[in-house]
């Protein structure tokens, strides 16, 4: 995949994302369905699905994808780190405080690990658009100046933007080295989160119990199908050619397109900081893209003009 693919299949992932969120909340209130069982029957879904795909790519193709079972360990207990510490930094501390440090401290340690680890660098451009990013993040999820701070709730965000970070990096890594695929990492991922929420759910309880179970069972279906199985699949095709924290900067459109629904759907009110908020992040994301997409294209500019310039000069040497 292309850095402009890449970058467009990590905008419709930040996008299906923030659907995630307002599904959830029908859900809630339809049912008695708590936050770890919701996001078990999202992992159980979405591996369903993404199993199903995968084996009608496999009667296409002669083989199908390759994966390390190590990395796909690590990767879908950061996944499902990163789900279910967000949920328990929302119930401790309310849903502003749970975005704004999860999300805020995302591109932070995401830009930190992939100096140190991938040698990335963010340029000027870079820590503008980031910069950008989070005052934009800050107004749109506490612009009503509502938010309550627990300290056990900051904790919990602080896991799952660990547990976020770990999971953009590594499909960072892993795309550098060229082994399997967008869906047959996803389909590990899920199955490795499934069977580490699972005990957890069925401590929670895991069938809900509901009025209207048609409703509940099409809201689930929509989790597991779009904001899950399609999201994810695109975001870990994305993450695997952009930049670490150009992803962790793009997938910031979640809080923006969870506040449009909410303005659309759900009838929330459109204040001030929302569109504010709303701007600034749209702003940063289509500097970052534009700054990665320059880059993409210097780099095969370089390229095409060293490469002849290379052989020629090994020709002389010889």
């Amino acid at each position: 995949m292309s850095v402009g693919r890449g970058l467009f299949a990590l905008v419709i992932a930040g996008i299906a994302w923030g659907t995630a969120g307002a599904a959830a909340s029908l859900v809630f209130r339809v049912s008695d369905i708590g936050p770890l069982s919701l996001s078990f029957w999202r992992c159980a879904g979405g591996l369903l699905l993404l199993g199903a795909a995968g084996l009608l790519r496999r009667r296409r193709r002669a083989s199908g994808g390759r994966v390390r079972l190590g990395r796909v360990v690590l990767l879908g207990v950061a996944l499902a780190v990163f789900q279910t510490a967000y949920f328990a930094a929302v119930d401790a501390t309310g849903l502003a405080v749970a975005t704004v440090v999860t999300l805020g401290t995302g591109p932070v340690l995401i830009a930190l690990g992939a100096r140190l680890t991938l040698g990335e660098r963010l340029g000027r451009g870079g820590v503008c658009a980031v910069a950008g990013a989070l005052a934009g993040l800050a107004v749109l999820v506490l612009g009503d100046g509502g938010a309550t701070v627990r300290p056990s709730g900051v904790l919990w965000a602080l896991v799952s933007a660990a547990g976020y970070s770990t999971m953009a990096l590594l499909a960072r890594r892993w795309g550098r080295g060229g082994g399997g695929d967008s869906v047959t990492t996803t389909v590990w991922a899920f199955g490795v989160a499934a069977l580490f929420l699972l005990p957890l759910a069925l401590v929670e309880g895991l069938l809900p119990h509901a009025a209207d179970a048609g409703r509940v069972l099409v809201l689930a279906a929509y989790i597991a199908a779009v904001p899950t199985a399609l999201a994810y699949a695109l975001y870990f095709a994305g993450a695997a050619v952009v930049r670490a924290a150009t992803v962790s900067v793009v997938m910031l459109l979640e809080p923006v397109s969870a506040a449009v629904i909410a303005v659309v759907l759900l009838g929330e009110g459109l204040t001030l900081a929302t569109v504010t908020g709303t701007l600034l992040m749209l702003a940063a994301v289509a500097g970052l893209a534009w700054v990665e997409a320059r880059g993409a294209m210097a780099a095969r500019k370089a390229a095409a003009i060293g490469g002849p310039a290379r052989s020629a000069g090994d020709v002389r040497a010889s």
